[in-house]
């Protein structure tokens, strides 16, 4: 046959059709022979190109297949316009997994003695204990709970106040065994929440990390204020003193090993919580718990070389402008740009991966520092810049996906879907949920438009908050729907967008309705700012806010626009003051804010919300109200002076 026709049975024959075949054939000289015989030469030479081109077609990169038709993510259900994923809602991921214990238990068949949780101290290798040992000793701690009187299948709460450690996992899993449910406290809660908690839940007992932080509940106790506090389990040694203290108020004190007595007594865990999501133990996985100083997070980072990693926007956030600013050459920004965009060309193909040609040229150091293993992340609890969030999924080629839910719906109820690597969107419905939107007039969202508020139900949702009938019924509508506060709009492939914010809102002088929230979304994502509150008054036509600078990069961010000084001295510069201001109007126009939403004058604050000073809940959202009357001098300043 002719050469020509042999390299098109040769194309035909591999496969090779449309743009694929362009990119490869594009790159062959063109060769118009027509002779009917070839040279010996000539063979060698095609034999040479059918092993090139038989390589290529082995060794390149293959697309991601999606788990579904991309352009339909989800379905419609039912005229009430609530989508879903399956035919059936899943209420459980494995047959034999049902609850957590049934999660841990199915991790342990499948690890057995591989490591499960390891703990290291600084500059030492991480040691591990394994499924099994963290099985036994959790069996054991279990049966000392119920020594002490904790009940099992019944509404016993068991608080846990200590550090994230190995022992800390342990303790849950004790009481997940049992069937008692975990109450975690935090430093950082205060004495008035704490002291709620304890009450609310009715908490005999507390198991703490050390001394310090014991004494501050037995403090409460010699107050009078936890009557119900009778017992005291601790993971470090304590004093003598400290005991003699609490056996003064009745109140026991055990160290964590005391409790794991032996017995054959095995009560099956029935915990009544719905679990549609599968844990990490579930598969086996490990489990490595940092040194304790954030500063040696990412050295820990680096040693666990983690092939899974959940993690917030702001980390995100950080990371993006870690790597630009690496580039501190005109060369190395071009080249890095140019390589990002040849890594998210092969992203809008399907194709993820961190081999290529630029991964090893430019960003293996960038995957190094994460360990050099990472598979996938998962980031959650915040939105996420669309341009972040393209850039990172280039640069640490693996796969990142972006979730949306609340603690009231175990966590999640939409997921972006493996396949589907564009941005600005939240993905479709977990298994486990149906969501729909609602109308809200006052805001002109309307369900029929294909926008409102965003509405869960299925087995994820809780069924209320403990002795409050009151919230519960703000929360749960009668027919069992989960009310988020937040809007959202449904996109053409089945995915959903958060848009708005339904809570909160409030009219401007000229009639234009304000979400806050979702303008201080967007607002930190500003490298200088680490968090932001806005503030509008209908009787006036702007709106301000109060900022509180990142101290981790504050200081440098001034100092490359010009400004010196110490963090404080920073905050009380009018000039950059403006700076910022124009930072935090630019990300807003970008992002979308119209003019009646971008803030017209700030006030720089030194010192970060929280809950300690009472302007952060426990969750960690803003006290509004709180906070409002804390920087009332402030605004009313701000709104003194001529109107924009």
């Amino acid at each position: 046959m002719h050469f020509q026709e042999w390299l098109r049975s040769l194309r035909s024959g591999a496969g090779l059709q449309g743009p694929e075949s362009e990119n490869l054939w594009s790159l062959l000289p063109s060769l118009p022979l027509s002779s009917l015989s070839l040279s010996p030469s000539s063979l060698l030479g095609l034999g040479a190109l059918a092993s090139l081109t038989a390589y290529w077609l082995v060794t390149r990169p293959r697309p991601m297949r999606p788990p579904c038709d991309l352009q339909a993510q989800s379905v419609a259900v039912d005229v009430s316009g609530s989508r879903r994923v399956y035919d059936s809602l899943m209420e459980y991921y494995y047959e034999d997994t049902r609850t957590v214990f049934d999660m841990f238990q199915r991790g342990l068949r499948i690890a057995g003695d591989g490591p499960c949780l390891g703990f290291r101290k600084p500059g030492q290798p991480y040691q591990w204990i394994s499924y099994a040992e963290v099985g036994h000793q959790a069996q054991l701690l279990g049966s000392g709970l119920l020594a002490k009187g904790c009940q099992p299948n019944s509404q016993q709460f068991v608080g846990i106040f200590a550090q994230n450690r190995p022992e800390w996992i342990i303790s849950e899993l004790a009481c997940y065994t049992y069937s008692m449910a975990v109450v975690p406290l935090y430093d950082t809660l205060g004495l008035e929440a704490m002291v709620h908690i304890l009450n609310l839940a009715e908490i005999s007992l507390v198991i703490c990390d050390r001394e310090e932080k014991a004494a501050a509940l037995l403090e409460n106790k010699e107050r009078g204020v936890t009557p119900k506090l009778s017992c005291l389990v601790l993971f470090n040694r304590f004093s003598d003193t400290f005991v003699q203290r609490a056996k003064n108020c009745e109140v026991e004190v055990l160290k964590l090993d005391q409790l794991m007595v032996s017995r054959e007594r095995c009560v099956n865990s029935k915990l009544s919580l719905f679990l549609s999501q599968v844990t990490m133990f579930c598969h086996g996985a490990r489990v490595g718990f940092y040194q304790g100083d954030i500063s040696l997070l990412m050295d820990d980072i680096k040693t666990l070389k983690p092939t899974f990693f959940p993690v917030v926007p702001r980390l995100l956030n950080r990371i993006y402008d870690k790597i630009l600013s690496s580039a501190t050459s005109p060369l190395r920004r071009a080249l890095l740009h140019f390589a990002v965009r040849r890594k998210q060309a092969e992203l809008s193909s399907g194709v993820v991966r961190n081999d290529s040609l630029w991964d090893k040229l430019v960003f293996n150091r960038i995957q190094a520092s994460l360990g050099g293993n990472l598979r996938f992340a998962l980031t959650a609890s915040a939105p996420i810049s669309p341009t972040v969030l393209s850039f990172l999924r280039a640069t640490l080629g693996c796969l990142i996906f972006e979730g949306y839910g609340q603690t009231e719906c175990t966590a999640g109820c939409t997921f972006s879907m493996p396949g589907d690597w564009s941005a600005d969107h939240v993905g479709a419905p977990l298994p486990c949920a149906r969501v729909k939107l609602v109308d809200i007039p006052d805001m002109n969202y309307y369900a029929k438009n294909g926008d409102g508020e965003i509405c869960i139900s299925g087995p994820s949702v809780f069924r209320g908050y403990l002795k409050d009938p009151e919230k519960t019924a703000e929360a749960l509508d009668s027919d069992g729907w989960l009310h988020s506060g937040d809007v959202g709009q449904w996109l053409p492939n089945g995915t959903l967008r958060i848009i708005d914010r339904k809570k909160h809102i409030f009219k401007l002088s000229q009639g234009e309705y304000i979400a806050p929230e979702k303008i201080e979304n967007v607002y930190t994502r500003c490298v200088p700012v680490l968090q932001v509150f806005v503030h509008g008054d209908s009787l006036q036509s702007y709106l301000i806010g109060i900022v509180v600078p990142d101290p981790e990069v504050f200081v440098d961010w001034a100092k490359g626009r010009g400004f010196v000084g110490s963090y404080e001295e920073l905050c009380q510069n009018p000039d950059l003051k403006n700076a910022v201001l124009e930072d935090m109007n630019a990300v807003g126009k970008k992002a979308g804010l119209k003019s009646f939403e971008q803030v017209k004058d700030l006030h720089l604050h030194p010192e970060t919300f929280s809950i300690a000073n009472g302007l952060l809940t426990p969750t960690l959202k803003s006290r509004r109200a709180d906070i409002r009357r804390t920087f009332q001098i402030q605004i009313s300043s701000m709104y003194s002076k001529t109107a924009f």
